[in-house]
């Protein structure tokens, strides 16, 4: 069981003590972001901006074009919410190196309510040029997102979970931006994950399902995608994010590009709609992108077969 945040903050602070010329920026988010390691071997390349997200991504594009990879490390719901501009702007549209790392990203706030869930960045994130998007399942994708950030000049994005997760990889893996990633193979049915829901889909334990993680969502592989779908009858999408513009519109998207008719099931945040306060594992299960979701969901196509 490993933390996503302990695996990138490592990643960075090994990446510094090996040369790399990094700054980490944070927004009152010192203890969210786990980031005391690092600040304590680098405490000049920790800058805390206070809760002013505008003013941190704004000041990490200029840290940026003074020769620094800088990282930024806050609440994913405020990253786009209070600095969309300033993304747009600062760092997208003029290709600043600067990588952006969203924190408790979905419903990782839960009893906080919608004000903090995040459930509409990757669709924000899509509507931006130049950025590149990644949504790692467990500490090992994430240690090596983050390493292919580091060396790669040029925005990105990276959604950030923040429970302690069973690690679905070893060390070997070796990160390929685009590929999509397949965990288990079945016939009929394919389920493709966003993030760290691939671990409610596994949990689900239902045989003859394939179910895909995609760690990169853009770059993404399109053909590898589009074969995956077109050799299944079923398609289903898990995701802890609004149904608008995220990864089911990303797959939909596809189907309706290539001419595909597999059956269509996406699973979760119907578009208009504002969650509510509750436990993660509460508001999972209210829109089914949990492994008893799953369960109800591949119930329901055997029933009507």
């Amino acid at each position: 069981m490993k933390d996503l945040r302990d695996a990138v903050i490592a990643t960075l602070l090994e990446a510094q003590q090996n040369g790399a010329n990094l700054s980490v920026m944070v927004a009152d988010s010192t203890s969210t972001s786990k980031i005391a390691p690092f600040e304590k071997a680098f405490p000049d390349r920790v800058i805390n901006v206070g809760i002013a997200e505008q003013n941190m991504v704004g000041m990490a594009a200029g840290v940026a074009l003074s020769g620094r990879t800088v990282f930024t490390a806050n609440a994913a719901p405020f990253l786009f919410a209070r600095s969309n501009e300033q993304v747009k702007n600062d760092i997208c549209y003029t290709e600043t190196n600067v990588k952006m790392l969203g924190l408790n990203a979905g419903f990782a706030y839960g009893p906080l309510g919608a004000t903090h869930h995040c459930t509409n960045d990757i669709a924000n994130a899509r509507t931006f040029g130049n950025l590149q998007i990644f949504a790692p399942a467990d500490a090992v994708q994430a240690s090596a997102i983050t390493r292919y950030a580091i060396q790669h000049n040029g925005p990105v994005y990276i959604r950030m979970d923040s429970d302690k997760l069973p690690v679905l990889h070893d060390d070997s893996w070796q990160f390929v931006p685009g590929k999509p990633e397949v965990l288990q193979t079945g016939e009929e049915t394919i389920v493709f994950c966003l993030g760290t829901l691939a671990h409610e889909a596994l949990a689900a334990e239902e045989q003859g399902i394939t179910i895909v993680s995609l760690p990169s969502l853009w770059p993404l592989d399109e053909t590898a995608v589009v074969k995956l779908i077109a050799a299944h009858r079923q398609v289903i999408v898990m995701e802890e994010h609004s149904l608008s513009g995220g990864l089911s519109s990303i797959i939909g998207e596809l189907l309706h590009k290539h001419g595909l008719r597999q059956r269509f099931i996406p699973l979760g945040i119907p578009a208009y709609e504002f969650t509510h306060s509750s436990s993660r594992e509460t508001l999972r299960g209210q829109f089914r992108i949990d492994a008893a979701g799953l369960r109800v969901t591949l119930r329901g196509i055997a029933a009507a077969a």
